[in-house]
């Protein structure tokens, strides 16, 4: 595929000039052009995260991008339906339009087999207003239908780039022009620093705010808004008991007029931008309210992404104790997926508990930073062997035979022996148990991966190639 211009340029280096973070990818379009099919395709899966916030009537999903060389994050979006649609198309444009106006590029698919429509040219009209950086795609162009993406150049989009997103013809060339001009920002096992970056993260009104002004002993801070973002996440660098931070406060204000939904109060974008860019989350629930699927979904993309986690259940004081008892029986049953982290119990306002949470901070990006040698590694396995082997796979059992440290941030431990394509999740799960508790990785996920040895009298064995 030959090297096209945007519609809309775009000043890469002012974005990049202070903390360069994932770009948002948000794939927009009518309904029924193939929107969830590319989503699916760039993030690789069938399923992501789903954004479950209160007054909507469709979800929104957001993933992490895992086609092309640079990590991004993409969004997938309802259809952008008139602006006087009624009912539950009017919400789903609402959502559609937040997502366009913190984007940092939009990709607009239309579909190749239908060819341009009245809703096409409704739709370029008003993404041309919003300023954003604009992709035109002509999906669905398998075939002799790649031909007819030329009558699109009348939308005045720019050139329109040909995909088949179901067989995934010209995805990953897409993927390299449309990221070609972003910097490479931080993948999730690259080490940050010695400085932790902790992000705030929560539902609206959960006391967001509250904490990160107990944290930094102040009642109001100093917002710092990047030129040339789309989002409205605020780095604040501090000391605090002789240790230095960098605080991502996800709760910026926005700058377009005056907010009144209390959907818009929450940007899931932002929030998935300072999860990738953090080194922990602290992830603050409302001790008042119970924990809902929207809490499980941001503790999801944290594990997903692979960051340490704290949890803050805050608005604690001042509760009967049946509720308590209440709330930690539903914190086990919805969060049990997060075992590794620390739970405290906390007032943001009152500043109680504050510093147990920051020493839970600090164990945390340790543990996620944890440099480990090849043979304590070693050693460990062969200690979590004895007390439990591998099941046996047919006649043989695998043999796991040495261990070593792959990456941190999490830290992932690369196992080494044979048959280990063999060894089923569950005993994967036992390693990583026994691993965190080996070496007390407290507060930090770990990914725990096998390599098998290559058999070099496979190849003997086999019969030529060329024989018939």
């Amino acid at each position: 595929m030959a090297a096209f211009s945007p519609s809309r340029p775009i000043d890469v280096q002012t974005r990049a000039s202070a903390h360069p973070l994932k770009p948002t990818l948000v794939i927009v379009g009518r309904p029924n052009v193939g929107k969830s099919t590319l989503f699916n395709r760039l993030t690789r899966s069938r399923d992501a995260i789903v954004a479950d916030m209160p007054g909507l009537t469709r979800d929104r999903h957001y993933g992490e991008g895992r086609i092309g060389e640079k990590p991004y994050l993409v969004v997938d979006t309802g259809g952008l339906e008139p602006v006087d649609a009624e009912g539950v198309y009017r919400e789903m444009a609402r959502q559609t339009r937040q997502a366009v106006d913190e984007a940092d590029t939009v990709l607009f698919l239309v579909d190749g087999r239908q060819g341009v429509t009245a809703q096409d040219m409704a739709i370029a009209s008003e993404l041309r207003k919003t300023g954003r950086r604009i992709w035109l795609v002509v999906n669905k162009t398998e075939g002799g239908a790649r031909a007819a993406s030329a009558e699109f150049h009348e939308l005045g989009m720019g050139e329109p780039l040909p995909i088949s997103a179901a067989h995934g013809d010209y995805v990953s060339d897409l993927m390299d022009i449309v990221l070609a001009d972003y910097p490479h920002a931080a993948r999730d096992n690259e080490d940050h620093g010695t400085v932790p970056r902790v992000a705030i993260v929560g539902r609206p009104n959960v006391g967001k705010s509250t904490l990160v002004n107990a944290i930094l002993g102040e009642q109001r801070v100093v917002v710092f808004d990047q030129p040339g973002t789309t989002r409205d996440s605020v780095y604040i660098d501090f000391e605090r008991a002789g240790k230095r931070y960098t605080l991502i406060d996800t709760a910026g204000v926005r700058r377009r007029g005056r907010v009144v939904e209390a959907v818009e109060k929450f940007s899931v974008i932002k929030t998935l931008q300072s999860i990738s860019d953090a080194n922990v989350a602290v992830l603050v629930l409302d001790a008042q309210q119970e924990i809902s699927d929207q809490d499980a979904h941001i503790a999801g993309f944290i594990l997903e992404a692979g960051r340490a986690l704290v949890v803050a259940v805050n608005k604690w004081d001042g509760l009967p104790e049946y509720e308590r008892e209440q709330i930690k029986h539903h914190l086990v049953r919805k969060l049990d997926f997060l075992s590794f982290a620390r739970v405290h119990f906390i007032s943001a306002l009152k500043g109680q508990g504050v510093g147990a949470v920051m020493r839970s901070v600090d164990a945390a990006f340790e543990a996620a930073m944890v440099k480990l040698s090849t043979p304590r590694l070693s050693r460990a396995l062969v200690a979590a062997v004895a007390r439990q082997a591998p099941p046996r796979a047919g006649m043989n059992r695998p043999k796991l035979r040495y261990a070593h440290q792959g990456g941190s941030n999490p830290p992932r431990i690369i196992i080494h022996g044979n048959a280990l394509e063999r060894v089923p999740d569950s005993y994967r799960r036992f390693l990583e148990r026994f691993f965190r508790e080996m070496f007390k990785l407290q507060g930090t996920p770990l990914k725990v991966e096998f390599k098998s040895a290559q058999n070099p009298f496979e190849r003997k064995r086999r019969p030529n190639a060329n024989w018939a």
